[in-house]
């Protein structure tokens, strides 16, 4: 992978976008090396979630243009590096500074988590090509803000800055620049430090509560899975150690 760099650290996966002369666009090659980049992380079996990163200035410039001009795969193939985060069954979190512009902003959108700095830029810019919107955006905008926002971004060329979205829900946190990658980092080995097939279970409940529209059906598709964790002896001991430590603080 000469595009996209993977390194794991204490449980959590980084992926860097490392293209940087080219502002990180998704070319073929990049497209390629971040789904196999993904695919390296998941079988791996210390990985307990995966941080999506970038080289700077730019977080992903999008499509590449060249690729866009002389397409030398299917659409299908281009978005294999988007889908492969969306699929991943460990929470991911991105690292967004500078501006992700396009489907570049579907590359944060893919994650479990966004977290960005003062100097993100959240543009999808697609009319503004000439280019109908592609990669589940619009589905993706309207599933992490509203409509509303969806319509403002997509349709009317608004942009958001990183302040901006995290107070539009589109981002989770607003950090400075020098705390970015440590603040995913955080998130990321919280969830790594869970119960690893805990954690890949719920994520996969959160996804399927997706099609869910009422609150009996919501409690059906969540109560096999609680009833498993339940029998699991990990979650005895655990009651057990804190029945003990209560039982100390009482004496």
């Amino acid at each position: 992978m000469s595009l996209v760099r993977l390194a794991v650290d204490g449980g959590v996966a980084v992926v860097t976008l490392g293209d940087p002369d080219h502002r990180n666009a998704l070319s073929l090659e990049l497209v390629r090396d971040l789904a196999d980049a993904l695919a390296l992380a998941e079988a791996d079996d210390t990985v307990g979630a995966i941080v999506i990163a970038a080289d700077p200035p730019v977080f992903s410039a999008g499509g590449s243009l060249d690729d866009l001009l002389h397409p030398r795969a299917p659409l299908e193939d281009m978005l294999r590096g988007v889908e492969a985060i969306a699929a991943a069954t460990v929470p991911t979190v991105a690292a967004v500074g500078g501006p992700a512009i396009g489907a570049g902003v579907n590359v944060a959108l893919a994650c479990d988590v966004i977290v960005c700095s003062p100097s993100a830029r959240f543009d999808p810019r697609f009319l503004d090509v000439g280019l109908h919107p592609g990669g589940g955006i619009l589905w993706a905008l309207r599933e992490r803000v509203s409509r509303q926002a969806a319509a403002a971004l997509v349709l009317c060329g608004d942009v958001l800055d990183g302040e901006s979205a995290e107070r539009h829900g589109l981002a989770w946190q607003c950090v400075p620049d020098d705390d970015l990658l440590a603040a995913a980092m955080k998130l990321a080995r919280r969830a790594a430090g869970r119960p690893r097939h805990l954690v890949r279970q719920t994520k996969a409940t959160l996804d399927a509560a997706a099609s869910v529209f009422d609150r009996r059906s919501a409690v059906q598709l969540e109560l096999e899975p609680q009833r498993a964790s339940m029998q699991d002896p990990a979650f005895l001991e655990r009651l057990q150690s804190l029945r003990a430590a209560r039982a100390s603080a009482d004496a």
